[in-house]
């Protein structure tokens, strides 16, 4: 494999521990616990991991540990910093005792479910030590959900002598990680189950999770090339820029974004939601603040937009769910219909609300909207070009504005949509120390019997040598919510708070932002150099933990 520079140098990089980590460990047990809602129905699913004691690893007395096997897999979407994870997990248990081995299954849950796996030797994990991307032993979406899934997979942990799996993933991944966990407990199988909390999209968080791994590096990967394009922007002066970024559940990466290089304008689907805004609302508050700069001679901008904010609009959420419906029950009809017909047909056929919203959609979007279908027959509404939309409708509006007096300026949009380009990014020093954090202490909750367990680095605005690891029941973040038409025990997504501090910083300055051009350029991601530059949290981290 050819090694750019910054590779090899990065290679040699040793990422900080919690000082508690640093020697032998001991875990002190904190009081039992219960999960954030529906404490009755979460316990009578989870009674062997239900109500478990929080973990906080303090410095102990040295002690011998029989040679075990460890299993470890990633599971769901790429996250910087998912390599050194495996790279803190496989030095523990090494430092436990040498003769202990790590078996990586191959591209994710479905490798244990298949028996596709490799030993993961020194020589491997030296290869791909704070390196991003998930390609040391690739990643999956297979859900770990049907009993005959967990006794395939107990066939292949029992051959290998494996008595620990981690499971390195978000929300979803964790609450198998959870039912996987359970499962074995209950069977009596002597396998232990731990969770790590991966999701750029930062929705994987609480009291004793600060934030999940990789989301600081595609922040910042996301930021540098939004400061880019302002600074395009204010050289230029004639477009207005609408940047999608990703984010489906939450608006935690546009808010970080935002807060990192101070746009025009940033939405924000939670507030769009709290405030039942329409679509109309969205675009006559963007249409307003280009008239407004174009008034005072700035015909240029730029505009953050989260991957799902579609979904958060009441009102479309409405007409989304009347499509699904009727296309499931009709879509032989409408299929058989001539295509420059449909749209007329789809109109006819919705209630008087949904019609008006449906033929206001710019031609492209309601095509989307009625054509592309999951395999489940729902919208994809992650395909759906909302900065285009958007700016469609801005446009639109400002014609009309134009024509009445109320706009004097140019329009002219640019787009773009930043997702996959910050996912595999070299970690971040932050999530290279984080991620390593994690991945050890996991192997230290592996060691001291644990299992239902996630692991967990908290106060992690201080330096690297001052965060508290430990770890949380999976089973205190979990709550029921309804999924394909079944309730079922979910890990509660965190979505951005209203009466957060990020917020609420953001909010008192976003007027001035919008009328003033106030752009920060944070520039690429420093791996080397003075600690203010290279060691900095997300600006979310700050606000949340400040003291």
């Amino acid at each position: 494999m050819t090694k750019s520079a910054l590779q090899i140098a990065r290679a040699a990089y040793q990422p900080k521990l919690p000082k508690a980590l640093t020697g032998a460990v001991v875990a002190k047990e904190g009081e039992p616990t219960q999960s954030v809602a529906d404490q009755e129905e979460i316990k009578k699913l989870f009674p062997n991991t239900y109500g478990m004691p929080l973990i906080q690893f303090v410095e102990g007395e040295a002690k011998e540990f029989a040679p075990m096997n460890v299993g470890v897999i990633l599971s769901g979407g790429q996250a910087p910093g998912g390599h050194n994870v495996i790279s803190g997990l496989f030095d523990g248990i090494k430092k436990l005792n040498p003769a202990n081995k790590l078996y990586g299954f191959i591209l994710g849950p479905g490798g244990l479910v298949d028996h596709n796996y490799m030993e993961l030797t020194a020589d491997i994990i030296d290869e791909y030590r704070n390196t991003g991307g998930f390609d040391i032993i690739g990643s999956g979406r297979t859900k770990l959900e049907k009993e005959e899934q967990f006794e395939k997979g107990y066939e292949i942990l029992k051959e290998l002598g494996i008595k620990a799996l981690v499971i390195i993933g978000g929300d979803d991944s964790n609450t198998n990680a959870c039912v996987l966990a359970e499962y074995y407990a209950a069977k009596n199988y002597g396998v232990q189950v731990i969770g790590c909390p991966k999701t750029i999209d930062g929705d994987l968080k609480n009291d004793m999770i600060e934030t999940s791994f990789g989301f600081d590096t595609a922040c910042k990967t996301y930021s540098e090339v939004i400061g880019n394009i302002e600074r395009d922007c204010n050289s230029a002066r004639k477009y207005w820029h609408f940047i999608k970024l990703m984010g489906r559940s939450a608006s935690h990466i546009a808010l970080e974004c935002a807060l990192q290089t101070q746009p025009n304008i940033c939405i924000i689907s939670e507030e769009v939601e709290a405030k039942n805004m329409s679509l109309d609302d969205i675009v006559t508050y963007i249409a307003q603040v280009v008239a407004d700069r174009a008034a005072a001679g700035n015909n240029f901008g730029t505009v953050l937009i989260p991957e799902g904010l579609i979904e958060f609009i009441p009102a479309m959420k409405r007409l989304i769910a009347e499509l699904n419906d009727f296309l499931a029950a009709n879509g032989e009809e409408f299929n058989s219909i001539k295509r420059s017909k449909q749209r007329e047909y789809i109109i006819s056929k919705l209630s008087e609300e949904n019609a008006a919203i449906y033929a206001s959609l710019p031609e492209g979007v309601a095509r989307q909207l009625s054509l592309d279908r999951d395999p489940h027959g729902n919208v994809q509404v992650s395909l759906i070009e909302t900065e285009k939309l958007l700016s469609e409708m801005v446009a639109t509006k400002l014609a009309a504005w134009k024509e009445e007096g109320k706009f004097v300026g140019k329009f002219a949009a640019q787009h773009h949509f930043f997702g996959y380009e910050g996912r595999c990014a070299a970690p971040s020093n932050f999530d290279a120390d984080y991620c390593y954090s994690l991945g050890y202490t996991a192997s230290m909750l592996i060691a001291n019997g644990k299992t239902g367990y996630m692991s967990s680095v908290r106060n992690t605005t201080a330096p690297a040598a001052e965060w508290i690891a430990g770890g949380v029941p999976i089973t205190m973040m979990m709550n029921m919510e309804r999924r394909h038409g079944e309730m079922k025990p979910v890990i509660q997504k965190a979505l951005v708070k209203l009466d957060g501090a990020p917020f609420k910083a953001f909010a008192a300055v976003r007027d001035t932002w919008a009328k003033e051009t106030a752009y920060v350029y944070p520039g690429p991601i420093q791996y080397f150099g003075p600690t203010e530059v290279c060691d900095q949290p997300t600006k979310t981290l700050q606000y949340e933990q400040a003291k």
